[in-house]
């Protein structure tokens, strides 16, 4: 069993005065750039309109409660979180990071044949998507203020639009469950999950019997405890993956005894070796 490591302490901030950002008639996108620390969060809110969070470099967690759902997603830089308009969330810094947010008026997006962006979802960031992004004007002027080049601002905005339209929809969501006593067990593992191996390590910090804590995850989030954790690896590992690092310290960060364990984990949760996986992620 780990022993559990002391909690880094977490620096909590407000939404960075969203309505200087507000999407409007005159400028239904716009564009907002935040570079965070580690161990920041950016407390729950809710805007609106919709909301594109990206990380240009770094990786962070968005964690989303709608009403039909609570899902948290890690997010390394070639992926975005689609947060609709009303759906309260928060963003934790897992590292370092350079945030990328576009506000988006209602509607933009949306067309009759599709009610996918009514719900929270992950999307590839292509490399053009990144790009056009990085051009938008950041600038947190009054949203009916002219933009410095207008014209240049709508070209932009209707290559973002429909490269959005083309995005890759990934499953890298993990749910989270409203049982409080579960939730913060889920919670902590996200933050930090190689903090204990086992399942009676994890019920004991929570004051829960291995049993109650196994019947939670049965009947809160529908999978068993070990299956919601491989999730979670996958999700961590994916994001040091990104940042290129190699097998042996992605399976050692995440408190595998080998590389080769990793690798059996990997294989047996999505059918295909990391290296694979990665590629194709």
């Amino acid at each position: 069993m780990n022993t559990p490591a002391p909690r880094r302490p977490r620096q909590v901030l407000p939404p960075a005065d969203p309505l200087r950002y507000a999407p409007t008639r005159e400028r239904p996108l716009r564009a907002k750039a935040r570079e965070m620390a580690a161990a920041m969060d950016i407390q729950p809110h809710h805007h609106d309109w919709g909301q594109l969070v990206f990380s240009v470099s770094g990786a962070v967690r968005v964690s989303a409660d709608a009403a039909d759902a609570h899902s948290t997603y890690l997010v390394p830089p070639s992926r975005a979180v689609w947060i609709p308009a009303g759906v309260t969330h928060a963003v934790t810094v897992v590292e370092r990071a350079d945030l990328r947010t576009l506000y988006l008026l209602p509607g933009l997006l949306e067309t009759p044949a599709d009610d996918a962006w009514h719900r929270c979802r992950v999307l590839e960031v292509s490399p053009l998507l990144r790009e056009l992004v990085m051009q938008l004007d950041a600038h947190p002027i009054s949203p009916i203020d002219t933009p410095p080049d207008a014209a240049r601002e709508t070209l932009l905005r209707d290559l973002i639009v429909d490269e959005l339209r083309r995005a890759q929809p990934l499953r890298l969501g993990v749910d989270l469950p409203r049982d409080p006593r579960l939730r913060r067990l889920c919670e902590a593992m996200l933050d930090e999950p190689a903090r204990h191996l086992s399942l009676d390590a994890w019920a004991t910090e929570i004051g829960a019997s291995a049993r109650t804590v196994s019947r939670l995850f049965r009947e809160e989030l529908g999978t068993s405890f070990a299956q919601w954790r491989s999730q979670v690896m996958l999700a961590h590992a994916l994001a040091m993956a990104a940042r290129r690092k190699p097998m042996s310290h992605i399976a050692a960060e995440l408190g595998y005894a080998s590389a080769s364990a990793f690798t059996a984990m990997v294989t047996r949760t999505v059918g295909m070796p990391p290296s694979r996986f990665f590629a194709e992620a």
